[in-house]
């Protein structure tokens, strides 16, 4: 007979319930019904992230990369979500609620930062909004999206950057499931032949919607992946070896994404590197950008006339891609870009002060479109992407402010950058803070022709190095000795 001195009441309720759950799955796999195998993992990372909210960023960050839209499982969805990540941040903004009502808050120096106003400027004008949208409820779930990517990967984790190592660790993170992924695309696109810029579209999927999407990502890390190369002290010998192994792949996979958009944000980012570098003042690039803009207004009927001579098409040679980034006659891509532009701002036109509603504008411009400026990869119900922009979406989706308010962040991040690469004195802060930099800037640039922060795979980066940038700022400029060998 069992004593209840030797199994307590709590041990017999576990025992039980775990008898019942082994019971019912067993039952359910041999109906080939699998789906309760799913409940011991989401219960450790419950467990997981009321123990340790540092363990389960890096568990979201891990699976970033990996995520799949819900869309690409069941066809026809209006809503889309990324699994598993979508799911875990939410649970990660309710946890961090109630931490927050139990008295656990964020540090007050992130939450009154110049970079941390700018987004909460940013998130007020999206609500507001939001409750004008033409679609609530498909600006409601844009507005939780933004809400949930800028706790986990900005709030979360710049409280998670108190030493130079976690950061490492964030990227690396990240890193590792790209590789996965990267040797993935790379054995598909064989398949094809690796020089095939059409395969480069499909061979991403499911993980990223597009070969854009890829190549943004890959562009993004490959500065940090140079950085941590040339200067960081723990990668030495071997490390060095893997770490160039790792660059290698990296540039091997950007050029075969054929993502043109890709390939120059990081030729901005060399350009940015040599400004930086060379120290060259604002104001002499002040005045050369005035100066270009004139130059191109006084020239700009003979500029167009030289555009729409060059008749490259994208192609799978790549000189020829290369030579079409500036094909605006005949290249598909490109001119359906135009076209998104001009939707975009005729539907501003419409409604230039709240907008459509963020999240809305693929769902709407349809009607904007001209028969003169579609394409033929234009479709009749314009159903298939977005505004392919940053800065000109917003300007459809939430008026004349929406741009505004993120360009304001993306100013206070860069100066953010760059006051901590001038104030750092050890080699090593200043190449590390440099190199995020730098990896930001590629998606600044590349985000003038695509817009992807509504994904878990942009923001994670995004978010995450505007992060990094805050808490060097805040915290390890002023013992950056000791962090540097953390």
């Amino acid at each position: 007979m069992i004593r209840s001195e030797t199994y307590p009441r709590e041990t017999f309720w576990v025992l039980l319930v775990s008898f019942l759950f082994f019971s019912l799955n067993a039952f359910l796999i041999s109906i080939e019904f699998y789906y309760l195998n799913i409940i011991p993992w989401v219960l450790l990372v419950v467990l997981l992230a009321f123990y340790s909210l540092d363990r389960i960023l890096l568990l979201i960050v891990f699976c970033v990369p990996l995520s799949i839209e819900l869309s690409s499982l069941i066809y026809g969805l209006e809503f889309d979500a990324h699994l598993p990540t979508e799911p875990m941040m939410l649970g990660v903004l309710i946890l961090i609620v109630l931490k927050y009502f139990q008295g656990e808050g964020f540090d007050r120096r992130i939450l009154y930062h110049p970079v941390s106003i700018a987004i909460y400027f940013n998130l007020i004008w999206i609500i507001i909004t939001t409750i004008t949208s033409s679609m609530f409820l498909v600006s409601l779930k844009f507005l939780f999206s933004r809400i949930w990517f800028v706790l986990t990967f900005y709030f979360l984790a710049a409280q998670f950057f108190k030493t130079y190592g976690n950061m490492r660790k964030y990227i690396w993170v990240y890193i590792i499931p790209m590789l996965v992924i990267i040797f993935v695309v790379l054995v598909k696109m064989s398949t094809y032949g690796f020089f095939n810029q059409r395969a480069a579209h499909s061979v991403v999927r499911p993980f990223f919607n597009d070969h854009t999407a890829y190549g943004a990502s890959l562009a993004f890390l490959i500065p940090v992946i140079v950085g941590f190369i040339f200067h960081d002290k723990k990668i030495r010998g071997l490390y060095r070896f893997l770490g160039i192994l790792i660059l290698v792949i990296f540039l091997i996979a950007l050029i075969l994404s054929y993502s043109r958009a890709a390939w120059v944000s990081l030729l901005g980012a060399v350009v940015l590197f040599f400004i930086i570098k060379l120290r060259v003042r604002f104001s002499f690039l002040l005045i050369l950008g005035v100066v270009l803009s004139l130059f191109i207004y006084s020239y700009r009927n003979d500029i167009v006339i030289k555009l729409e001579q060059n008749r490259q098409d994208a192609s799978r040679v790549l000189s020829e891609h290369v030579k079409s980034i500036s094909n605006v006659a005949t290249d598909a891509s490109n001119l359906e870009r135009l076209n998104r532009w001009s939707c975009a701002w005729r539907m501003f036109k419409e409604k230039p002060i709240f907008g459509w509603g963020p999240g809305a504008y693929m769902f709407q411009y349809a009607p904007f479109q001209i028969a003169r400026e579609r394409t033929i990869i234009s479709t009749d119900f314009a159903n298939v992407g977005n505004a392919h922009s940053e800065y000109i979406g917003p300007l459809a989706e939430s008026g004349l402010f929406g741009p505004i308010t993120f360009v304001w962040i993306v100013i206070a991040a860069v100066l953010t950058g760059l006051r901590a690469y001038r104030r750092a004195r050890s080699r090593y802060v200043k190449t590390f803070v440099l190199s995020v930099l730098l990896g930001l800037s590629t998606y600044l640039i590349h985000g003038l022709l695509n817009n992807f922060l509504d994904t878990d795979k942009a923001s994670a980066l995004f978010w995450g190095f505007i992060a990094i940038l805050v808490a060097t700022d805040l915290d390890h400029l002023k013992h950056e000795s000791s962090e540097s060998s953390n």
